[in-house]
């Protein structure tokens, strides 16, 4: 149930077309929507009044791209490769995966996203080897008060097969064509093959009118050639979105900025899995726009105020880096925080062809709202650059309150009847599942890669035998 909810007195980054910031300022939602925007606002005497001093009032965040069912093997994955991420879910365990396991990784990761402040979400959900896997998906995602996208993949099949399938079909007419969720997607990637089979699958989504998005750019998996591909069968479109984008041409940059489209950059699993540098530092200069995304709790953290950072941090250090090698200082720094706070909100509100609805507090917008505060943080004062203090010193622990749709999902920290018990539950199922099937040594193993051994080079200024407590490790 939605009623109105008033915010006093907050720090309002409003996200609108002007980057409007608003101190001492309330919002005022009536029902689902956002009704006012401003200061001393008159509310209705039923509202509910919610203290915003001292904090912050932003956007619901979005993320644009998020393997969710994976969240059941949190932090299983954090030393792996992509080669090792490859053939742990493509080619070998990840086809062990149930229905129920679908379930369990959306739920878990449905939740988590909420009481991030993520109130927006795609479910890049490559791991659909059967209808019911499917619905085991939507089955979770629809159980929790969030917005969701369900971007449909199959890793297991060619995308010419399984969307031109009848249990496919079947899917999309039953849960689609009038379900709850905030939009749908087909999710698959290009391999460059001169052939084209990814065709059928592009005219699926045409025929259904559907946009698609898919890994490109990726080291060793897709490349220029697919981009290609796709321009000349005249597949891309302005609603199509580009995961990492990484290792690509200038000429394809120019292709993606000439047809609209965006690139969602996934900083933390660029920078350590291996698709390619993260490319801001490329996608500036092509003029092509930017939405964040976590990819994978497998790996990496699941909000978006460590995707801000690290962006932040991988673009500049990207920037020093070629001004050093031509023996010049940067005095001025191209990305700002007010950018990626933009393409966490915004960026990713333009992405899913939702603007209109959701990303900024204004008027007649959806009321995905969060308010940051804490005051038991040291960490939350003084707010003096409020698009800094998003994305360098908040965290998923300063995430207040949050409302989807004007309905509050997380008051004073707390989540709102969101079953985690179930959700505990369900994911250790999974977990159990997983090790007894793989067996015990099979399941230590994938979560522990060989190290591969290192190579020291002599020290020339090691001129003894001397060991005053090499800092080397030793193999």
């Amino acid at each position: 149930m939605t009623m109105s909810v008033i915010f006093r007195n907050g720090l309002v980054l409003t996200m609108d077309d002007a980057h409007t910031v608003l101190p001492g300022a309330d919002v005022l939602v009536v029902g689902d929507r956002i009704a006012e925007v401003g200061v001393g606002l008159t509310a209705p005497d039923d509202a509910e009044e919610i203290d915003a001093t001292g904090g912050i009032l932003m956007p619901g965040m979005i993320d644009t791209h998020r393997h969710m069912w994976q969240t059941a093997m949190r932090g299983y994955g954090a030393d792996w490769t992509l080669s090792q991420y490859f053939v742990w879910y493509y080619l070998e365990s990840g086809k062990l995966f149930r229905p129920e396991d679908v379930y369990a990784g959306n739920l878990l990761s449905a939740i988590e996203a909420i009481d991030a402040g993520v109130t927006t979400t795609v479910d890049w959900s490559h791991g659909l080897q059967t209808p019911q896997h499917a619905d085991a998906a939507v089955d979770a995602l629809e159980a929790v008060p969030g917005r969701f996208v369900l971007a449909y993949g199959n890793i297991q099949q060619g995308p010419w097969e399984w969307t031109t399938s009848d249990g496919f079909r079947d899917f999309h007419r039953r849960r689609i064509a009038n379900g709850k969720l905030a939009g749908f997607q087909l999710a698959f990637d290009v391999t460059g093959d001169p052939a084209f089979p990814e065709k059928a699958a592009f005219e699926v989504a045409r025929e259904l009118g559907v946009p698609v998005t898919t890994h490109a750019g990726v080291w060793g998996a897709t490349n220029d050639d697919g981009i290609r591909l796709m321009y000349e069968n005249g597949f891309m479109t302005p609603g199509t979105v580009y995961v990492h984008a990484a290792t690509l041409s200038s000429d394809s940059y120019h292709r993606i900025a000439a047809t609209g489209g965006s690139v969602s950059v996934s900083t933390e699993s660029e920078q350590s899995a291996g698709q390619g540098y993260p490319p801001t530092w490329q996608l500036r200069k092509h003029g092509i726009p930017v939405s964040l995304s976590m990819d994978t709790s497998v790996w990496w953290s699941g909000d978006l105020f460590s995707a801000m950072r690290t962006t932040l941090s991988a673009d500049r250090s990207r920037e020093h880096l070629e001004a050093h090698g031509k023996q010049e200082t940067v005095t001025n720094h191209h990305l700002r925080a007010e950018h990626v706070v933009d393409w966490a909100t915004r960026g990713g509100a333009k992405a899913l062809g939702m603007d209109s609805e959701v990303g900024a507090l204004t008027p007649g917008r959806l009321a995905d709202v969060v308010l940051l505060r804490n005051d038991d943080s040291p960490v939350m004062f003084p707010i003096l650059n409020a698009y800094g203090h998003v994305a360098f010193q908040a965290q998923r622990g300063d995430v207040h309150t949050v409302l989807v749709g004007g309905r509050v999902v997380k008051r004073d920290g707390k989540l709102v009847d969101a079953d985690l018990a179930t959700a505990r539950a369900k994911v250790a199922a999974t977990v159990d599942h997983l090790r007894e099937t793989l067996g015990e040594e099979a399941w230590k193993r994938g979560m522990n890669p060989e190290v591969p051994p290192a190579e020291l080079f002599d020290n020339p200024y090691q001129y003894t035998d001397y060991d005053a407590g090499s800092a080397q490790w030793k193999h």
